[in-house]
Parts: C-alpha cells; structure tokens; sequence
C-alpha cells in the first residue's frame, strides 16, 4: 500500500467508547456493551417498565385475554429457589442457550422440560404482556430483580402454571405473537405444548402457517442433533439462528459442525465461511446474525464499491450499530485485536480478484499487518462471513433434478451439492482464495411450507399494520395461498413480500 492513499497504521490505542467493553475470554462469550451485573441492573429496570406499561397503557379491550390474568398474577408470591442439592431450580443448567459456554443445554425434546417444578415466574409473564420480543428475550438472558437468575423458557407462569409458549399461543390479544413464540423457542421452549395433545389444549388446525413452521422445526431430529453438537461450543447462542431465518436447514447444519470443532483453545486460525446460492434465500440475514447472537461487533463491508486493496481496509461499515463509533475496518480490527468480532463481506464476488488478495494472509495465520512499519494485529478470534450469487443457476438446476424436491434436502444431497459448487467458487474468486474457506454453504431454494411460512410471516410484520387486522382469517389465509402463485425463485423471498403486499391491497376492495 502507499503513503498517501493507503489507511493509516492500525491505532495502538482504542476509542475511549471501547475501554470498557468486556473481552471475550476462553470458553465464555460475554456481552461487549456492558458487564453481567451492569446487564441485569438494566433488565431490572427494563422489566419495571414494562409492567408500568401494562398497567398505564392496556385498555380494557386490549389484550384482554393477558390482562385479565395479570390481575391474578399480581397476588401469586415466589417462593425462593430451593438451596438443597438436588434442587433443579438451583442447580440445573437451562433448557435455552443464554450466551455461555459453560451452561450445557438440554435438546428441546428433553425430559427436562417436564420435570421442573410449576413456580409461577412474574417477570416472563409481564415481559410476555407487553407484546415485546425484545423484553422477553432480555427476561430469559438475564432474569429480574425479584427472583435471582434468568428465567427458563419453560418456566410456569400464570395462575394456571402454564409453560410460557402455551400462555403465549392462548391469547389472541398479542399482536407480536409470532415474535415471543420465536424468542421462547429460541430459548428451548418445549414444542410439544403446540401439538394436538390428550387435553386438546392448542388447536393446531388454528395455528398460522409461519407459528406451526416454526414450531415444527424446534421439534426435529435435526435440531436435537445441532443441540446436542454445538453444547459445549462457544458459540452455542448460534443455535437460534433456526428461529431468525426460513429454510436453509442443512446450510445450517453444516455451519454448526463447523464451528463446533473450532474453539478459541485449539483455533490457530480465523472461520471463514461463505454463503453462497440464488438471490433472496436468507444469506446477509443470516450473516447479520452471527454478531446479534454472540452479542459482538458486527463490520461489514459493501464489496460492490470496493476496486482494491486499499478499499477493503479504508471500507466504512454499512451495518447499523448504534453503540459503535464510525470506523475503518483497519480500526475495527485493532478495537477488537484478540476479541470475538464479526466481518461481513457482502456480494465478495462482485469486486476485483486482486483485492481479496490482502486477506489471504489474515485468513491463514490469523495476522495482518498494514504497513511495512506497523505492528502485527491479531485476528484469529474474527469471523468472516462471505455472502455470494456465485451459483445461482447450478443451485436452482441441481434442485429441480431432484426426486422430491419439495422436501428438506437428504445430508448426502446436501454434501453432493457443495462439492458441485466448490469448482465454480473457485474460478470466480481464484484457488488461493477458495483454500483458505473453511466452508463453503450453498443456500437452496424453498420448500413449499417454507414459502407459506415466510407469506405468513410477512403478512404479521406487514408495515400497513391497519390494513391486516382488519383481515378475517379466510382473507389472510387466501393472501397467504395466493402469494405462492407469484414466487419467482431466482427473486427468493422478495417476490413473496412483494406478492403479500399487493394482496394486502386486494383484499381490502380498495
């Protein structure tokens, strides 16, 4: 690189914004905006709030079916968490993934599920109550301040001691239902509380399509496989990927077995993983999720502007984090030198071959260096994530010959399909390049559950909010069925959301 239009030597000292970010040490992947103590002082208040909420802003025909149980809830006392030595409460590690190591995590279908004790839990239900993913979430990461330790997804709430997911799928009046439902089951909520049991508590044939989708999924022999793969892993917060994206199972199962065999103990160098395969499939969603889950900084890098190698290290992130200053990716690098980080290269094959040259060394030694006269950075700890359109066509076509091709890919399917695809990555983006990949994840088309799940989910999340409810069941039904008609396979994704929205309009006779 030159003088003058190369970046700068990487700073020796960090921002003063990330002095107090907390490294991410062996075994543990901790949060890097505050400390634990400081994260459930937060969530402390957080839950405060939100029962504040419930009570100041439900009228009486809002939520009616969660209010009228609040009022109970609100008399129930907590008993402590029992302090003998078989105590599960006290002992036993939780069901869902909290971010830690060294908390194993029992399979969604467990045993474990149905043997904790029913203890009504005041803070799931309230932060369930206030229609807000994000405030339940934090309840099961972090707990409150009336009962010590993060609450277990599957933990009895109410008068009645229902599980969370069975409270959850009951009450009509929650608008972001689809939102909780995916949290609790993120966390290791038991799916069995959906399904048509002896008591007939869900009516399944009730369910939308997105719900019973995800519902479906948390109970495979796949997700209990990954579960049981990625236990120990550092990066078992990983897991609730499944509940973020639609499809791309075997994409996902390939991931996990390769970072459950890459841990900061024996890693010498960095995971490098692209996802590659046909437009609108959930790659750069999937991308994003690795920092949101390990709850690291996120860098990424729009590749279609960059033209050399000064580009790439110059490149401004175009990902929206608040709490991270604007920075080069030189400077993030060496922010975050030794921690667990995130680097997302978007559209990689859409920028000169010669530019990716200056990533050959870091991806193999896990050290760069900038300058002839600046100091090595280490980078073994970093995470690159490479999204692509490199074998759109083989994908769709390797698909349609297939047998079934309205199921989930057979494993072996799968594996003949990456070893197609390898040859073309590497002609586009060079074999030097291709060598240093610790995978390479095709994303294939959709099934035709997984099309009428993401139509439904769409339609919940609609933006003309308005309109949707004032939909009656059939009509969301007809939108959802006739959407499929409009899927265009090399669009993915995006043509439903299209084909929804247009619908949207349609039924309201406007």
């Amino acid at each position: 690189m030159s003088g003058t239009q190369g970046p700068k030597s990487a700073p020796l000292t960090r921002p003063p914004t990330w002095e107090k970010k907390d490294s991410v040490k062996s075994g543990s992947v901790q949060s890097f905006g505050t400390s634990r103590s400081a994260s459930r002082r937060l969530s402390r208040t957080a839950i405060s709030e939100t029962r504040e909420r419930v009570r100041r802003s439900q009228t009486p025909n809002q939520l009616s079916p969660v209010t009228s149980q609040l009022s109970s809830v609100t008399s129930l006392s907590v008993p402590p968490r029992a302090h003998t030595g078989s105590s599960e409460n006290a002992s036993a590690p939780r069901s869902a993934s909290t971010g830690s190591a060294h908390s194993p995590v029992a399979s969604p279908a467990g045993t474990s599920h149905h043997s904790r004790p029913h203890t009504p839990r005041p803070a799931l239900l309230f932060a369930i109550a206030s229609d807000d993913p994000t405030q339940v979430g934090r309840v099961l990461e972090h707990g409150d301040g009336d009962v010590k330790g993060a609450s277990n997804a599957n933990d009895a709430i109410g008068p009645q001691a229902q599980s969370a997911l069975e409270f959850t799928l009951e009450n009509e009046g929650l608008k972001n239902k689809l939102g909780i439902v995916k949290k609790l089951l993120g966390y290791g909520a038991d799916p069995s509380k959906a399904k048509l049991n002896d008591s007939k508590t869900i009516d399944e044939a009730a369910l939308d399509p997105a719900t019973k989708y995800y519902l479906d999924r948390a109970d495979t022999a796949t997700t209990r496989r990954i579960d049981a793969l990625m236990e120990r892993s550092v990066f078992r917060p990983l897991v609730r990927m499944r509940y973020g994206i639609v499809g791309q199972d075997r994409a996902l199962e390939q991931l996990f077995r390769v970072l459950s065999i890459h841990s900061e103990k024996i890693s010498k160098s960095p995971v490098v993983v692209f996802l590659c395969g046909p437009s609108g499939h959930g790659k750069s969603m999937l991308a994003h999720q690795f920092g949101l889950l390990l709850e690291v900084p996120i860098h990424t890098v729009n590749m279609t502007t960059l033209h050399s190698a000064d580009d790439i290290w110059r490149s401004y992130s175009i990902s929206s984090d608040e709490d991270a200053p604007p920075c080069t990716l030189v400077e993030f690098l060496a922010n975050n030198e030794g921690k667990r980080c995130v680097v997302v290269l978007d559209e990689i094959e859409k920028t000169e071959r010669k530019a990716l040259w200056s990533l050959l060394v870091p991806w193999e030694l896990g050290r760069c260096t900038f300058e002839a006269n600046s100091r090595t950075i280490d980078v073994r700890n970093v995470i690159w994530v490479g999204t692509s359109n490199i074998g759109n066509d083989l994908v769709l076509d390797y698909h349609k010959s297939l047998q079934r091709p309205e199921e989930t890919l057979s494993r072996n399917e799968y594996v003949e399909l990456m070893g197609t695809l390898r040859p073309h990555v590497s002609d586009q983006l060079g074999a030097s390049v291709l060598s240093r990949v610790s995978a390479i994840l095709p994303f294939v088309p959709f099934t035709t559950a997984e099309k009428r799940a993401l139509a439904s989910e769409f339609l919940q999340e609609s933006a003309a909010e308005h309109l949707v409810q004032g939909l009656s069941r059939e009509q969301r039904e007809k939108v959802v069925e006739d959407s499929l008609k409009d899927f265009v396979p090399s669009e993915g994704a995006r043509s439903l959301y299209r084909a929804v929205s247009n619908l949207i309009i349609d039924a309201m006779d406007l």
